[in-house]
């Protein structure tokens, strides 16, 4: 079934959103040296980080609810396999309160899950 532009529009601001926390993520806490790879969002990353964002976009790519949810964490079919959540919650909580200051308006629509 294909998305409605709305919909569409979303599952791209959904999947350039957790890239960038992914992104800012591994800034803070992976040495430059390591970031030779390119998140969803176009920034550096370590190996490790862009396989998580390679994962995240898939799994953002293949929701089902995407026109319906307001945020993974309040969804009732859980996509990311356990080990992959936890990575994921990791940098959710240590990105979260910095994206106000990198990118405000993408954390800002996150909170409100629009």
């Amino acid at each position: 079934m294909e998305d409605t532009p709305r919909t569409a529009k979303r599952r791209e601001r959904e999947k350039r959103t957790i890239s960038q926390m992914v992104a800012l993520y591994c800034a803070e806490n992976h040495g430059s040296a390591e970031r030779t790879e390119r998140a969803h969002c176009g920034e550096a990353v370590c190996p490790a980080c862009a396989h998580l964002d390679e994962y995240a976009a898939l799994r953002t790519e293949r929701c089902r609810k995407m026109d319906v949810k307001t945020s993974c964490e309040k969804c009732g079919n859980q996509c990311y396999k356990p080990e992959m959540r936890e990575r994921i919650r990791t940098v959710m909580r240590y990105a979260g309160p910095r994206m106000l200051k990198k990118h405000p308006v993408a954390a800002i629509r996150h909170l409100l899950g629009k």
